[in-house]
């Protein structure tokens, strides 16, 4: 029994339909307590801001996010007792100011990006002396997820090797934290990164559009150790939407546009594996659709050595994208 809710992080790493001649798997993060990665974080955040004093009964918590970070730290907020408010990007789905407000959450909705909500948290925190956990640049983000998320797909695969990691860039916390814990196991993985088309401060393309929710921040978050990626993937919003609808159609996981976009990069990096490796792609790839409710679960059938193994993540759950029509 767990004597409390922020006692429950943790997700499974569940295999997807991957090209042939390679294996797909994916963290799905909607499964941590508030529904999404920045549950990690949000927790860490905060006890490392109460370790240090910053933090203390009655203090208010103030941050700015694109939705997911702000949405842990109200479940972290209620769960501990502070009061929060969030300053957000007006362009948001209104799913994730209702789940902040569910909460209890103070919100702020400001024109423009997360830039300008920056911008307007760091005035509150001047003028109510409220507590910043500054997610882009605070390192307990990376680390929460070296020592939980990378450590988590490490017991999940077992003594399998881990070929790459693909991950949707915005605090640069996820891929920093998973590729550092990852590349200790495995020192000749390749770590990729994946930033939305329209918004490519590390491709150098072209930037300023925020279509994609919770990627792409429109610039280098101080979390982000570009010393480890090997490669950026961009990826368009209707080819990751796209993948959100078949993933929801086609195998029952619900996720939202990041999710999408880190699939379609994941993909592309699996099937340059195999060309690569030369591995016979018309070889059975393993099952990703074995059922597990007989009373004798059948054998899972193991990976073959030669196969890719690409890991990613999925974000959160496309529930908070319902009114984008992603789904209509």
């Amino acid at each position: 029994m767990e004597r409390g809710i922020l006692g429950t992080l943790g997700s499974p790493l569940v295999q997807v339909e991957s090209p042939r001649g390679s294996v797909v798997a994916a963290k799905v993060e909607s499964k941590n307590p508030g529904g999404s990665a920045k549950d990690r974080p949000a927790v860490a955040m905060v006890e490392a801001a109460e370790r240090s004093g910053e933090l203390g009964p009655g203090d208010r918590i103030v941050e700015p996010t694109s939705g997911n970070t702000g949405i842990g730290l109200s479940m972290v907020a209620a769960a501990k007792g502070y009061d929060i408010t969030v300053v957000m990007p007006a362009s948001k789905s209104p799913e994730r100011r209702r789940i902040m407000e569910a909460y209890g959450a103070d919100l702020e909705l400001v024109e423009g990006d997360i830039s300008d909500a920056k911008e307007r948290a760091d005035e509150l925190t001047d003028s109510e002396g409220a507590v910043q956990v500054r997610q882009f640049e605070n390192p307990a983000n990376p680390e929460s997820h070296y020592r939980t998320t990378g450590s988590e797909i490490l017991e999940a695969v077992g003594d399998r090797t881990v070929d790459a990691l693909v991950a949707g860039i915005g605090t640069g916390g996820t891929i920093t934290g998973v590729g550092r814990r990852l590349r200790e196991a495995f020192p000749e993985i390749e770590v990729v990164g994946v930033e939305p088309e329209g918004n490519e401060v590390l491709t150098g393309g072209e930037t300023g559009e925020d279509a994609f929710q919770g990627m792409g921040p429109g610039f280098v978050s101080p979390n982000l150790d570009r010393e480890l990626l090997d490669d950026v993937e961009v990826v368009g919003l209707d080819a990751a939407e796209t993948a959100c609808r078949r993933l929801a159609r086609e195998e029952g996981v619900l996720v939202g546009q990041s999710s999408g976009a880190s699939l379609v990069a994941a993909r592309r990096v699996a099937e340059r594996l195999v060309e690569e490796r030369g591995v016979d792609a018309e070889a059975p790839t393993p099952d990703n659709k074995v059922g597990i409710l007989d009373d004798e679960p059948p054998a899972r059938e193991p990976i073959p050595e030669e196969c890719p193994l690409v890991v990613t993540v999925f974000w959160d759950s496309g529930e908070r994208y319902m009114s984008t029509g992603m789904f209509d």
